[in-house]
């Protein structure tokens, strides 16, 4: 297993699906909770438990209630600057060398009711600040609206994105699915395609098979965030194949969402079998403590994927990108040529499950 990981940790790597609300570190909480006197643990332990979710207590339910006391912590322009900042540079240090970032604007404002443009901006201009550092990573936002949350911040939000689409690649609807429906939004996620932004949903991880229809045929959804349920409907999983929609899955952040029961029977291998295209990616990394490498260890080790097919599921994630087609060509071949003869000296074959990449 040790030499497996230290293989995959040489991987370059791409991600699609990473919340930065999910991506915070618990050292810099702490720093942040005892500076700010803010009304949560001050120890990291304990800290630990009301921030990450584990295998005791898997469920939709722990999962989002983390983001509650998260919200207490976007305090000031500073450290939400910061918080972008060692976000990335975590998946930098993980070998991700193409990453889109998504944030919640609304989650970002509630600890003192910024505007939401103006949080906007903060995320933007770390990010262009960071990329000039680590100039070997390439990395694009999306800006995630909550179920939840109104029509009206969901507008606001969409009108934001448009205003940074040079940065801002895609819009993206996240949120209880169970309880919260997607239809009120529609209008929304129809805007965005007009507009040329990239629309992922959340879909098909808590709700069943449906979800996952309504997003591809109502909300037009070029990727879906999660989608695991999928493997219940054959007809829709036809659907999926004929449009060229992509998953985007995080393997261990579906056991401990509760979206499946045990790891080892995450569909992940069925997706690939039914020729589906899949990335997978990490969602909250500090919330599930995980990494990249980690969860295509677990791809690896405890679904069976072989290093083939992890290596042509970052050349998927590469090719379903939201940036213009010469741009992800030029993400295509610069993931191509970095894989090339990776691993050395272990066999190459991706096995017959994995879809086309385009």
């Amino acid at each position: 297993m040790d030499s497996t990981r230290a293989v995959l940790a040489s991987l370059p790597k791409v991600e699609l699906h990473r919340h930065l609300e999910g991506s915070l570190r618990l050292t810099t909480l702490i720093e942040l909770a005892r500076q700010h006197d803010l009304d949560v643990p001050r120890e990291i332990d304990e800290l630990r438990r009301r921030v990450q979710v584990t295998l005791h207590d898997p469920s939709c339910r722990a999962f989002l209630a983390t983001f509650t006391t998260l919200r207490q912590f976007y305090v000031s322009p500073e450290v939400i600057c910061r918080f972008t900042r060692e976000a990335i540079e975590d998946a930098y240090l993980d070998n991700v060398r193409y990453m889109e970032l998504r944030f919640t604007p609304a989650a970002l404002s509630a600890a003192r009711n910024y505007p939401l443009h103006e949080v906007t901006r903060w995320v933007v201009e770390e990010v262009r600040k960071t990329r000039l550092e680590l100039r070997d990573m390439q990395i694009a936002l999306i800006a995630s609206i909550n179920r939840h949350e109104s029509l009206a911040i969901a507008e606001q939000v969409l009108r934001i994105a448009v205003d940074h689409k040079e940065e801002i690649v895609g819009i993206d609807l996240a949120g209880d699915e169970a309880h919260d429906p997607a239809e009120p939004f529609a209008g929304i996620f129809r805007e965005a395609r007009c507009e040329g932004l990239g629309v992922v949903i959340h879909a098909g991880e808590w709700a069943g098979p449906a979800a996952v229809r309504y997003a591809i045929e109502e909300l037009g959804a070029d990727r879906i965030g999660h989608g695991i349920r999928i493997i219940e409907d054959p007809d829709i999983v036809a659907l999926a194949r004929d449009r060229g929609v992509s998953f985007e899955v995080c393997p261990t952040s579906n056991a401990l969402s509760g979206a499946i029961r045990r790891l080892r029977n995450h569909p992940l291998p069925r997706m690939l079998a039914l020729g589906l295209k899949v990335t997978i990616n990490t969602d909250d990394p500090a919330i599930c403590n995980v990494t990249l490498t980690g969860e295509l260890a677990v791809a690896m080790e405890t679904l069976g994927l072989t290093f083939g097919e992890i290596k042509v599921a970052m050349l998927t994630a590469a090719a379903n990108a939201f940036q213009a087609p010469v741009v992800r060509e030029s993400i295509v071949e610069r993931f191509q040529n970095a894989l090339r003869g990776w691993p050395a000296g272990i066999s190459q074959s991706s096995g017959a499950r994995q879809a086309p990449l385009l």
